[in-house]
């Protein structure tokens, strides 16, 4: 099972997002993306605002994770590509730190294939929040979907 490498350090930019779809423009047997961006909110939590997550993660077993999730995935729906990224390190609210990117023939599967990806990811890949408040104070995060 190839491993593929998900992990940004930092924010996931703009600017990769866009390069991302970008280099999908040459690949013409694709009809249909469809993408999903998780995003940093400033949650209020007992009276103080998250300000940002640092996220760690077991990266060696949530890399085997992945794959064995990209394996079932591809065998599950019909999809051209996948693409999931994931931030380490701090990641301030607002900012951008989950990206997953499916391609298909036909859009049919395209949303199924993402919302599967988005909550399996969530729910056994060993990655970790620490919401970190405006007076530095901070908390583990607990994943609520």
């Amino acid at each position: 099972m190839k491993k593929q490498s998900v992990f940004i350090e930092g924010a996931i930019s703009p600017e990769f997002i866009a390069n991302a779809i970008a280099k999908h423009q040459s690949k013409h047997t694709i009809g249909g993306h469809n993408i999903f961006l998780g995003q940093v909110r400033a949650d209020e939590i007992d009276h103080k605002n998250v300000a940002a997550i640092e996220f760690t993660a077991y990266e060696d077993m949530a890399l085997e994770q992945i794959a064995a999730i990209r394996e079932k995935a591809f065998k599950t729906f019909d999809l051209t590509c996948m693409h999931i990224y994931h931030s380490l390190g701090k990641v301030q609210a607002g900012d951008i730190c989950f990206f997953v990117f499916v391609s298909a023939k036909h859009s049919k599967e395209l949303y199924a294939a993402t919302e599967y990806l988005v909550n399996i990811i969530k729910k056994k890949v060993p990655i970790f929040g620490k919401e970190i408040f405006e007076d530095s104070s901070h908390q583990w995060k607990t994943n609520t979907n």
